[in-house]
């Protein structure tokens, strides 16, 4: 996980590919748009496959514990 890094001077502190601009999120929003690995590894080689494995590992990570909680508010 030392390949995803959080500074508050980069982004506002998104969790970023380590030595790029390139965000976790905005790696996971081209995947969600169909680009696939290759393609994202093409057009960003500055990310690297362990940059663009790590990405996924904080994402899959950072959702591991999510918790929804379902309230009724009634008036």
């Amino acid at each position: 996980m030392d390949l995803i890094v959080s500074d508050p001077e980069i982004l506002g502190g998104k969790p970023c590919v380590r030595g790029t601009r390139i965000s976790v999120e905005f790696i996971l929003e081209l995947l969600a748009s169909g680009a696939d690995r290759a393609e994202i590894l093409e057009r960003f080689p500055q990310v690297g496959e362990s940059g663009l494995e790590a990405a996924l590992a904080y994402a899959a990570k950072a959702m591991r514990n999510e918790v929804i909680w379902s309230v009724a508010i009634s008036a």
